[in-house]
């Protein structure tokens, strides 16, 4: 072995030459890459960057944004979408660079798309980020305020529907429910609408008190009643999106994940709240409990959500803020009496069978020329037990009559 010195004094004059060849050529390397470090450099101090990623709402805005602009004609490469909402099919700028000038200044697009492989199944991953010359966050904030603007203009929907798959996705097909169309028995949708009117008016007072700002809604009652679809309305009326929580497809910690992930003044739905397991651990078809198991695998099982993990996210530490829990259930009986306490269900609200009543009203808001003495008759000669049921049978009525319009209209008949 040669020492340093040796090498330096030229005692070993191919060690040392080849010293000085490797200190040459990382020398050379480092001068040829160093005018790519200063436009590195140069390019991100002369210019901003905004980034939006497939999992957030603002993903299909932009989406939508670009779908109105011109310089999309012009593109070659480009893709066929089908999400957005009312567009049909769609032309996009396809992944990859694209450039447009937007304020007098230049503007370059990058769509990326890639495929995540981790977990039970494989997700697409999918992100837009825009890139422009200047400093002044002003003329990203005017880019964003005309992007919401562009979307502000093609619906005037502000409730959205979110399902759960290894996060929220956005369901482009979902359209949300009037309240309009809602019928239940005298007072009861005007005093819901009041009591979720009086929590959104109240966070001050919830946080003078130290009282955790949520509030958590129970309707029950049998199949076809309309559970479902009063949240969507109730959803529509307030500009909430709804987030679809199916506790059987979670755990307790993607359980806390997911609801964390949720933006304030959301309403989160859990369906079929009495499917919820409701044993501290699931037990075994080998007739191992899960305790046993647990001591033999060192974790709990994974799947299902626990009493304790929903009631944790419900009033825990980790509880979210200015949010509606809103629960459905078609087996009150079988709700532990832990969930139904006040603070965790603070407003129940049964919906049963359907009253005359709300059988008239519907009645009349399909057929609005009818008298009230035809919808009584009506009402009269069809059973029904339920509002699903009855409306079935309007819509048969209805087609029924398109049929005998169609039959008697002699423009068809000519045809």
């Amino acid at each position: 072995m040669f020492t340093l010195k040796e090498l330096l004094n030229g005692q070993n004059q191919f060690a040392s030459g080849g010293l000085l060849l490797m200190l040459v050529g990382g020398i050379a390397a480092y001068l040829r890459a160093l005018p790519l470090r200063c436009w590195a450099w140069l390019v991100r101090q002369t210019t901003m960057v905004i980034t939006v990623k497939d999992d957030d709402a603002a993903f299909a805005w932009v989406k939508e944004w670009l779908r109105e602009q011109n310089f999309v004609k012009r593109i070659r490469h480009v893709d066929l979408d089908t999400t957005l909402r009312g567009s049909g099919m769609s032309l996009i700028p396809a992944p990859g660079r694209h450039w447009f000038w937007y304020g007098g200044r230049p503007f370059w697009v990058w769509f990326y798309r890639s495929e995540e492989t981790k977990g039970w199944t494989p997700r697409r991953i999918e992100s837009l980020t825009f890139q422009t010359i200047g400093r002044d966050q002003n003329v990203l904030r005017k880019f964003v305020a005309d992007i919401a603007q562009c979307h502000v203009a093609k619906t005037k929907v502000t409730s959205y529907l979110y399902l759960y798959d290894d996060g929220w996705d956005y369901v482009a097909a979902y359209s949300p429910r009037l309240l309009g169309s809602i019928i239940l028995k005298a007072g009861e949708k005007e005093h819901l609408i009041e009591d979720i009117e009086k929590f959104q008016a109240s966070r001050q007072r919830y946080r003078d008190l130290g009282v955790p700002y949520h509030r958590g809604y129970l309707f029950y009652g049998p199949p076809g009643t309309g559970k479902t679809s009063l949240v969507s309305a109730l959803a529509s009326r307030f500009g909430m999106s709804v987030y679809v929580v199916n506790l059987t497809h979670f755990s307790d910690r993607s359980l806390k994940k997911a609801v964390n992930d949720m933006p304030e003044k959301s309403m989160i739905l859990f369906e079929d709240i009495d499917a919820m397991r409701t044993d501290s651990v699931k037990a075994r078809p080998d007739g191992a409990d899960g305790v046993q198991m647990q001591e033999k695998r060192g974790a709990v099982d994974p799947f299902g959500v626990t009493l304790s993990g929903l009631l944790n996210v419900l009033d825990g530490f980790g509880a979210p803020e200015n949010v509606l829990f809103v629960m459905t259930t078609n087996k009150v009986d079988a709700l532990d009496p832990a969930l139904l306490r006040p603070g965790r269900i603070d407003y129940k609200l049964y919906l049963g069978k359907a009253a005359e009543s709300q059988k008239i009203e519907l009645y009349r808001k399909f057929f609005p020329e009818a008298s009230l003495l035809e919808a009584r008759n009506f009402v009269g000669r069809n059973s029904a037990e339920t509002m699903a049921e009855f409306q079935g049978l309007l819509l048969a009525r209805d087609q029924e009559e398109q049929l005998e319009l169609e039959s008697n209209d002699p423009m068809l008949l000519a045809k």
